[in-house]
């Protein structure tokens, strides 16, 4: 029976027919796997030509049986004088072997066109260090680090950054959930062994989605050849993932950051530290060994660069003095003046603009160049979107934001920051979102924490969450700068809750030699005491904290006459001690250094705390009317946080405040 099926099949041409399918699909496929590729074309698009022409193998199959080409042209092949169980079967002969060979070459060629192509996105684990000492540890982590940096300038990769990576130090390492949870197609692993002036180094590529090496390297060369692996890593890998580098780019790679081993190690230490944002100890010693890297090689742009921004990271967060100002801009233009089309001195130059002198706009040019030539840098998409909020451009910036995160996804900072967005929009829901996944990276990181409960209270009124993350970071071990924060907190929100015996005597347990160390906190403290004490109706004892809160807030603007912080602080005790006059200047001055025409994101604090003052002095219509504007625009003001905060209390009676609230209800 079966050697009928095979003369029909002969006699009608479809061995013919089949030869000639496979040859023309086997060079369609040969040509899609070369091409797409090179278009760009994501890996679906293969598959899909694939099955396409799987799925016409039997149809062609079965054409061939029903038709012939002749010279009349296409015409229906005659059947023979048989029964028609034959030809049923027959035909269903015919497609079972059509759909057999097509299913059977399917199981070969889509997995292999499935693991063929990786996506252009890579993260690169800590290397492990197998030399003992600490400064070999160092030196691991800056060949990991300087490899990172060089492949985050290829824009046609996506490049996971350092802060997200950092966590896999030392962990058994499980690359599809890593792949997975970095967002990535590949992974790279490797280590590195110093021996004197001799370095080791192994790297090997992994496809992140089905645990396969791509491609593996060992290196073993003179110390001073460590920058030339690092050159060759980062251009094998691009190719390896296909990912087109310029021209620029591979000079950028090609370039020798510095020629002195120590300058590098002294830069890879202070690298390290300057990554300990609010602690401002490490920060310290991360400043000496920049100034020791750059001390080794005067001509190390990249360290001059970084030092820079460091300095303007504590000029924004803890001493906004002129000398540290002037510090950062000089190093900026110096590492400029080294090498003009450094990135990283871009940025700096920004950041000096940015902290330094509020000058968004300068600052917003220095990260667009700095982001041309980092597009896998997540430090230049926070940067761009915190110049943007501040510029009133909300969309752009949320854009940014949402970039630096999927670029550095562990990272809390960038998280928080995304939050901020949300909250100054009163977009809630996004903005726990985002928080909740910072708190899902660490449960008890005190920044989170505090991000978390202020959402609660702005936009329900809703003290337990903060009560909660109080009584979870007691037993988390911590710093003191840390302790003393969450101390300051602690008073903030008793105070929140009407809770005064509770805020004044938090406060009045804070150390003024602990206090002193961190600028402002010693003016809240004072301040936090009078408040409660005003509150309890003690109002000498009130009048004697606010005398000490001026003193501290008049030295602070003695320090840094351009914080706006310092002189709104000074215009809040002022007002509580009668100055009007004084206060008011002060005020007008805060205002004149940071209007909101100037910044959106920043300027709105400022103008709250313009209305605290003139609700103080007694000044309705002018808080008031304040109020209304700020609900009407992006603000951290929420009708939930005017009802519950105390210092509106002398308003609570103003039929059109209790207006204001109804106005704003359930839209702010």
């Amino acid at each position: 029976m079966s050697s009928g099926f095979f003369e029909e099949v002969k006699r009608r041409k479809v061995y013919r027919v089949a030869a000639a399918y496979i040859i023309a699909a086997g060079g369609v496929i040969q040509l899609a796997s070369a091409a797409f590729p090179a278009w760009e074309l994501p890996n679906w698009a293969l598959r899909l030509v694939i099955s396409l022409l799987l799925l016409g193998f039997p149809i062609a199959l079965m054409l061939a049986w029903a038709y012939d080409i002749t010279a009349q042209g296409v015409r229906a092949t005659p059947s023979p004088a048989v029964p028609g169980s034959h030809r049923r079967r027959n035909i269903i002969m015919l497609v079972a072997t059509g759909v057999i060979i097509s299913a059977a070459a399917g199981f070969f060629l889509l997995p292999r066109v499935s693991a063929r192509k990786v996506d252009k996105s890579i993260a690169v684990l800590p290397f492990e260090s197998l030399s003992d000492d600490k400064e070999n540890a160092y030196f691991a982590d800056g060949i990991q680090d300087d490899v990172l940096t060089n492949l985050s300038k290829i824009g046609d990769l996506k490049v996971i950054s350092r802060t997200s990576v950092m966590p896999y130090r030392g962990k058994a390492s499980n690359v599809r959930e890593i792949g997975k949870a970095l967002g990535v197609g590949a992974i790279l692993e490797g280590s590195v062994r110093r021996i004197g002036n001799r370095v080791r180094v192994n790297v090997q590529l992994i496809n992140a989605e089905n645990d396969e090496h791509i491609w593996a390297e060992d290196y073993d060369r003179e110390l001073t050849d460590v920058f030339a692996i690092q050159t060759d890593l980062a251009q094998k890998i691009a190719n390896e993932l296909r990912a087109q580098l310029s021209p620029n780019e591979k000079a950028q790679m090609e370039r020798k950051p510095t020629e002195n081993g120590e300058a590098y190690l002294a830069f890879v230490q202070a690298h390290n530290l300057s990554g300990a944002f609010e602690d401002l100890e490490k920060l310290r010693q991360s400043e000496q060994l920049y100034a020791r890297s750059i001390e080794l090689d005067p001509n190390f742009a990249l360290a001059i660069a970084r030092y820079s921004q460091l300095e303007s990271w504590i000029v924004h967060t803890f001493e906004r003095t002129p000398e540290r100002r002037e510090k950062a801009r000089a190093l900026a233009e110096r590492a400029l003046q080294l090498q003009p089309d450094l990135p990283e001195a871009h940025l700096a130059r920004g950041f000096s603009y940015y902290y330094g002198d509020n000058n968004y706009d300068a600052a917003l040019k220095e990260f667009e160049i700095a982001q041309s030539g980092l597009p896998n840098e997540s430090e230049v998409y926070l940067a761009l979107g915190a110049i943007q909020r501040r510029q009133g451009k909300w969309t752009e910036s949320t854009t940014n934001l949402e970039r630096a995160v999927s670029l550095n996804p562990k990272d809390i900072w960038a998280l928080q920051n995304l939050a901020f967005n949300y909250q100054m929009l009163r977009d809630f829901d996004k903005a726990n979102q985002a928080i909740d996944r910072a708190l899902a990276l660490d449960p008890t990181a005190s920044g989170p924490l505090e991000v978390k409960s202020k959402l609660a209270i702005l936009e329900r009124g809703d003290f337990s969450v903060a009560e909660k993350a109080f009584e979870a970071l007691k037993s988390v071990p911590t710093t003191n700068e840390h302790k003393l924060k969450t101390a300051i907190s602690r008073a903030e929100v008793f105070l929140l809750e009407r809770k005064y015996e509770e805020g004044l005597q938090q406060a009045e347990s804070l150390q003024d030699d602990d206090l002193a160390r961190f600028p402002g906190a010693l003016w809240g403290k004072y301040y936090y005491i009078g408040f409660a004490r005003k509150a309890l109706r003690d109002e000498p004892a009130a009048q004697a904290a606010f005398q000490k809160a001026k003193s501290e807030a008049e030295e602070r603007v003695r320090r840094s006459p351009d914080s706006e912080d310092a002189h709104i602080q000074l215009a809040k005790v002022l007002a509580y001690l009668g100055e009007k006059d004084a206060a008011l200047a002060e005020a007008q001055r805060a205002t004149e250094l940071l209007p909101e025409s100037k910044d959106a994101f920043g300027g709105p604090e400022i103008t709250v705390g313009v209305a605290e003052i003139y609700t103080i002095l007694g000044d309705n219509d002018r808080a008031i009317q304040i109020l209304d504007g700020l609900l009407s625009r992006p603000s951290a003001v929420t009708v939930e946080g005017l009802k519950m905060n105390p210092i509106w209390d002398r308003l609570r009676d103003d039929a059109r405040f209790q207006a204001l609230l109804q106005k704003y209800r359930g839209k702010a």
